[in-house]
């Protein structure tokens, strides 16, 4: 049952990318708006709506139940799928706002995927196969849209609306499989807590409880984010920076050695009963992510490896730290000291400022002293940079909740138990 759980998730968030990246695989080269070129704006018009429904959701999904979760997938995505019509009928600047429309309700996807899967005694494993989705997705469904324009001489206008269609039929088949998954059992309780709705009340207790934790957490996130998405958003421009011509199999490649070292890697954490080790052991994980991703950019400069190479190793560090923050640490974090509540609030918490974060780089870059800095060049300075400071964040942080374990075992009963009907 959770292999098929984990299935199904994974299909279903796949098939939600293919709403959402694949006109990343398009440059709109010549294609200017107010002095900035409109695949930027796609981008920013795109990630804002993304965020803004990251802050709604920090509400909706941790006040989230089970009723019609299944439907609102199905609607959510249909509203983005409008979104790519618009895009491709109406004049720029106003198929701008279209893009912004389109991702609005994506970024409500992932809460009501995993909600099917958070507290579970194999939460790890799903959440991996679920998780992975976030690269093999991107490159697959970008690769769909570049064949679309090579091949069939799709335009860039109608290629994102035209991929979406292709993967309607797979959508509502999964989000009808998912919707049959049984609820956690009493064997998952135990080993997980109970996962419950949180008011606004007892978010804020949660929130006040591991307030330094969460905030350094969330500000590697934010970093973690940012260059997840330049990556991801501009692939292209990257690799045509490396004077490496583009084709549709290209991007898919790097990405699929990426998804088994990762989904390798997290699945197996499956196999550590004990929720406080794990956690700690995530965030190992983050660093080591963090240090590859350095290593590697230092590497490539002084050519020892080949772009290639580079693309995967950065690719593989940037996700093993971006990863765990989608789910698994936080179930971990909520398992490990018997709170009551859900994933979904830390999720959206951080994903929310995660957003923010990323389009204010992007912005900064567009706007500020850096707009004629390369994406390549920006990109390779940012992982210096950037990952730097979040290792030391994350060193700070695992010191932190070290020592909230002990503090919590000094306890007779954990302090944020919250009464709810089961």
């Amino acid at each position: 049952m959770s292999l098929f759980a984990a299935t199904m998730a994974f299909l279903t968030y796949s098939s939600m990318y293919a709403f959402r990246k694949p006109f990343a695989a398009a440059t709109f080269e010549g294609e200017i708006f107010w002095g900035l070129d409109l695949k930027v704006w796609l981008i920013l018009a795109q990630t804002f709506g993304y965020m803004a429904s990251k802050f709604y959701g920090i509400k909706v999904i941790s006040e989230l139940k089970p009723e019609k979760r299944s439907v609102s997938i199905l609607a959510l995505i249909g509203i983005s799928w409008l979104g790519l019509f618009g895009f491709a009928v109406l004049p720029t600047p106003i198929n701008i706002l279209c893009i912004l429309i389109n991702g609005f309700p994506l970024g409500l996807i992932w809460g009501l995927v995993f909600h099917y899967l958070e507290g579970r005694r194999f939460t790890e494993m799903m959440g991996s196969i679920l998780a992975v989705s976030f690269v093999f997705s991107s490159g697959f469904v970008k690769s769909m849209g570049k064949y679309l324009m090579d091949e069939w001489q799709v335009t860039e206008l109608w290629m994102p609306f035209f991929t979406g269609g292709l993967f309607v039929p797979l959508l509502v088949i999964t989000v009808i499989l998912l919707n049959q998954i049984p609820p956690p059992n009493k064997k998952d309780i135990a080993l997980r807590s109970l996962r419950t709705p949180m008011s606004k009340k007892e978010r804020k207790l949660f929130f006040k409880e591991f307030t330094p934790g969460i905030i350094l957490l969330v500000l590697v996130y934010v970093v973690l984010t940012a260059l997840r998405d330049i990556r991801d958003n501009f692939a292209v421009e990257i690799w045509e920076a490396m004077k490496i011509p583009v084709h549709p199999e290209l991007l898919t490649e790097t990405e699929i050695p990426i998804t088994l070292i990762l989904l390798i890697m997290m699945g197996l954490l499956v196999l550590i009963k004990n929720n406080k080790k794990a956690l700690y052991l995530y965030h190992w994980i983050i660093i080591a992510g963090m240090c590859l991703a350095i290593g590697s950019t230092v590497l490539m400069q002084l050519n020892i490896i080949p772009p290639f190479l580079w693309v995967v190793l950065t690719g593989t560090g940037i996700y093993m730290g971006y990863i765990p923050f989608n789910c698994l640490l936080f179930d971990r974090l909520i398992a490990s000291y018997k709170s009551a509540g859900n994933v979904g609030f830390l999720m959206y918490l951080a994903d929310s400022f995660g957003y923010l974060g990323s389009v204010s780089i992007v912005a900064i870059k567009q706007f500020g002293m850096l707009q004629d800095m390369s994406w390549h060049l920006f990109y390779t300075q940012g992982i210096l940079i950037l990952l730097s400071i979040g290792m030391g964040m994350m060193l700070f942080t695992l010191g932190y909740f070290k020592r909230k374990a002990t503090n919590f075992s000094k306890k007779p009963t954990p302090q944020l138990v919250f009464n709810h009907s089961v």
